[in-house]
């Protein structure tokens, strides 16, 4: 820690560090500017800070999401902001838990766009804007995001120049054409502003990234946008500013479950999550290393269970067929967030940055080696997740059953992580984060009940299954019929960079 322009008696600002060279600490703002490190590491933090009690006595999530972001940043003041943000959501606290069977659901999706990103994307451009003042920069802030469906949208909706973005920040957000549901898609297409564009890509969600991740890492490209005014920053979980407002859910489900009396005071609590990249759960670990009593972090994944394997072996090995399946914001070979895990349990910047070199050269890495007591260091932090996959038909399985046992309607990545704390050996209260609306994944969904919907357009089918079930479209998704598809660029996977570029430089719109 050290204060705001070494001037003593000021508040004072917490370091972070990349993941791959902890030699060079930045500030909380400039940290969230930047989005990456020079070096292609992610900045995570110095330290952190025991906010339990804190957290328990807040007099709103609002309140609390402020405490959770001033312990990380304790120079910006949002306060005032993060209640405006939460202001655009359908329910007052914006998340919801509900009981199905012996399992806790949390409700991460009533937000604007109807998925869990709304909660860090809502509040990201507050950051942003204060980060921009602290580090008194001038130039055009270019947010460039790749997405695997929901980050997307809810990245285009935070920044646009309509909602509570401004013109001097723009956002462009690379999809897979192929990789994305029917609604996603169209959410993102359709989306208005003056500062925000969207590429769809040919290619899977982690070309994408890969991209992203490869103009960031291009310093001769980056000196050339700054000579131009241009600087590059990023809405998606490498972005240490998205990834913290995520932490604040769980102190609140915590919080929720001691007021209902399902818990008791100190009672350790299990939460199940749908991992795809892992900054959602990774987040449940910022809290737990922040005073939570959290039992475990269930790791649940889908077919692609690169994730499910790490945990279960020590090696993350992502040379496999990456499967398109009705979950597909989890149908990721490369999580990037593993990055973070791999420096707080390894605590070495060396280690991290073989590890990741080794991922890009071989396609996979071993944490555990020849030294005997890092291998047992890694062993006792990695003891905190628990892990497990999910294929299509017992998500589909689990869907169905789960409504016709229970009246409770739920989309595909949130069947995905049910199905996975219902197998699992680990004791006590169990929360599955539900991070979308089952309207997102319609289609699928009515596939799970055996509803036909065969011949029927997509709004059809929000329609059907809104019949048949008696629960009630969102109108952020209902009102997607009426509007205009804007956006219709595209690019191959192998000239992601150049499309990029040129949309920057003006040559494309």
């Amino acid at each position: 820690m050290y204060s705001i322009d070494g001037q003593k008696g000021r508040l004072e600002m917490a370091e972070f560090f990349s993941t791959r060279n902890r030699g060079e600490s930045v500030r909380g703002s400039e940290a969230i500017m930047k989005g990456i490190a020079g070096d292609g590491g992610l900045y995570v933090p110095d330290c952190f800070e025991n906010i339990y009690g804190k957290c328990m006595k807040a007099k709103s999530y609002s309140d609390l999401c402020s405490t959770v972001l001033s312990s990380f940043f304790p120079e910006i003041d949002i306060s005032d902001d993060v209640e405006a943000a939460y202001m655009k959501f359908s329910t007052n606290p914006p998340l919801c838990i509900k009981k199905a069977g012996d399992l806790h659901v949390m409700e991460l999706y009533h937000g604007p766009t109807c998925a869990f990103k709304d909660f860090a994307l809502s509040v990201l451009p507050y950051l942003m804007r204060k980060s921009r003042e602290l580090e008194k920069d001038s130039l055009r802030t270019v947010i460039l995001t790749a997405t695997s469906g929901d980050t997307g949208k809810a990245a285009l909706e935070a920044f646009s120049d309509r909602g509570t973005g401004s013109r001097d920040i723009q956002i462009v957000v690379l999809y897979p054409q192929n990789g994305v549901s029917d609604i996603q898609k169209r959410q993102m297409i359709t989306q208005e502003g003056e500062n925000v564009s969207v590429i769809g890509i040919n290619g899977n969600f982690d070309h994408a990234q890969s991209a992203v991740k490869e103009i960031f890492s291009d310093s001769g490209l980056k000196d050339e946008l700054i000579q131009k005014g241009i600087e590059l920053s990023s809405a998606n979980s490498i972005n240490i500013g998205r990834l913290t407002p995520q932490v604040a859910y769980y102190f609140h489900a915590y919080r929720e479950l001691l007021e209902r009396g399902d818990i008791s005071e100190g009672e350790e609590v299990s939460f199940c999550v749908p991992s795809g990249n892992f900054g959602d759960i990774l987040a449940g670990y910022y809290a737990k290393k922040m005073g939570l009593p959290v039992h475990r972090l269930i790791c649940a994944s889908n077919e692609n269970d690169v994730l499910a394997e790490f945990f279960r072996t020590g090696t993350y090995d992502r040379r496999r067929e990456l499967l398109c399946t009705s979950s597909p914001s989890m149908d990721i070979l490369i999580s990037s967030n593993i990055e973070r895990l791999l420096y707080h349990i390894s605590e070495s910047t060396q280690a991290v940055s073989g590890w990741m070199e080794k991922l890009e050269k071989d396609g996979f890495y071993s944490v555990y080696g020849d030294d005997s007591q890092m291998n047992e260091k890694i062993k006792r932090e990695l003891a905190v997740f628990d892990f497990g996959s999910t294929d299509h038909k017992t998500a589909q399985d689990t869907i169905r059953r789960t409504f016709e046992n229970h009246g409770y309607l739920m989309d595909t990545h949130t069947a995905v992580a049910f199905s996975v704390a219902e197998k699992s050996a680990v004791s006590g209260v169990k929360v599955v984060l539900s991070t979308a609306s089952p309207f997102k994944f319609a289609s699928s969904v009515c596939d799970a009940l055996g509803i036909d919907t065969s011949g029927a357009g997509e709004f059809e089918v929000l329609d059907m299954l809104s019949a048949e079930t008696g629960c009630e479209i969102p109108q952020p998704l209902r009102e997607l019929k009426d509007k205009k598809i804007i956006h219709e660029l595209t690019a191959d996977r192998r000239d992601i960079k150049k499309a990029v570029v040129a949309l920057l430089y003006g040559q494309n719109k």
